[in-house]
């Protein structure tokens, strides 16, 4: 069997655009035109995901209410606690504001679209993935500006703006308003949207480019390669794996404490350990200033590539553990019956009422 390498398309468009802005970089009138065309493109983008998101596939996973404290407090929680726990380990190895970076990392809400396809093809609760996702995403416009004001306490350099009032209003004016905006016009435009999810695709990675390419470019500008040496780069890949892995430890360990089914058990595995790139690059260049934008989002971006490769051969492991057939249109053995409930625990309740009216 003859193993093929196969890029991530996407990975591969981040790359160039490194490099672009590092041998191109936008300054002066230039930089003000992308910061403009960023801001609309990120706007535009919030909208849409408002627009595609099913009120109808959030409601059916909120009754998991128990996995989704999991999930919030994996997210909100266990990973800002481990970027603190590790300061004193990993600040000899890389720079300052690459430290910040991983803090930053941290605070972050997960993945919509990653950690709902991971826990589909790992045959996990998807409907629960579907609402908690969300949810992480929403919570994240406002979580996150807190939950960095308190874990860099102390930790900020000259160029970086940590927290304040204006940058949550800021951020709810570029992210929520325009979600917001897309929900309330979903039934006029939600089903466009969803014919049209390659439009979104194109909006979603555009915007995301845009912003890596002003932020990178101002940072190049104020130095950041000449700043930043190649130890500090191989000790922060190094890093952020044994961060990736500390998460799903604890995460995999959680859902059996819990007594989680395994279906809940694979969404918390997959909505657990994520963080969203989407969201965390439109939220740094707001909360931070300055050439610092470019090395606070350099973890996040090779936090993102890391997570999809493992998460990826997690869920293939996943999917490929044996069915038992259903009989008669029952869920299969082990698996979920549509609300999320395992048929082993169902059948369990009703042989108990039966005794119960004896």
């Amino acid at each position: 069997m003859t193993f093929r390498f196969s890029p991530d398309p996407f990975l591969v468009k981040l790359l160039v655009v490194l490099v672009l802005a590092s041998l191109l970089p936008a300054h002066g009138s230039g930089a003000i035109a992308f910061g403009w065309i960023t801001d609309l493109a990120i706007a535009l983008l919030f909208f849409l995901h408002g627009a595609r998101l099913s009120r109808e596939a959030v409601i059916a996973g909120m009754s998991r209410w128990r996995l989704h404290v999991a999930i919030f407090s994996a997210t909100f929680l266990l990973f800002p606690i481990l970027g603190v726990l590790i300061g004193p380990l990993v600040t000899p190895w890389v720079t300052r504001d690459l430290y910040l970076g991983i803090l930053f990392l941290c605070c972050l809400p997960s993945t919509v679209q990653s950690s709902i396809a991971f826990t589909s093809i790992a045959r996990g609760n998807v409907s629960a993935a579907v609402c908690s996702a969300s949810a992480s995403s929403l919570l994240g416009v406002f979580l996150t500006p807190l939950l960095v004001g308190v874990v860099m306490a102390g930790q900020a350099t000259t160029h970086s703006t940590v927290f304040s009032l204006d940058a949550i209003g800021k951020i709810m004016e570029q992210l929520l308003l325009p979600f917001v905006a897309g929900q309330l016009l979903r039934p006029w435009i939600g089903r466009w949207v969803t014919r049209h999810s390659q439009f979104l695709k194109l909006v979603d990675q555009g915007s995301i480019l845009l912003v890596v390419y002003t932020a990178f470019s101002e940072a190049v500008v104020g130095g950041l390669w000449a700043n930043t040496p190649l130890s500090a780069l191989l000790a922060l890949l190094g890093i952020l794996l044994a961060l990736l892995f500390c998460v799903l430890a604890l995460t995999h360990m959680l859902g059996r404490v819990l007594k989680f089914p395994l279906e809940d058990r694979i969404t918390l595995l997959f909505c657990g350990s994520k963080k969203s790139l989407s969201s965390g690059i439109p939220i740094a260049n707001i909360l931070f200033a300055g050439h610092a934008v470019g090395a606070i989002v350099l973890p996040l971006m090779i936090f993102h590539q890391i997570q999809l490769v493992v998460c990826a051969m997690i869920a293939g492991a996943y999917a490929r553990r044996p069915v038992t057939q259903p009989k008669r249109g029952h869920p299969a053995h082990g698996e979920s019956t549509p609300g999320g409930e395992p048929l082993a625990k169902r059948k369990r309740g009703r042989l108990r009422k039966g005794l119960e009216q004896r």
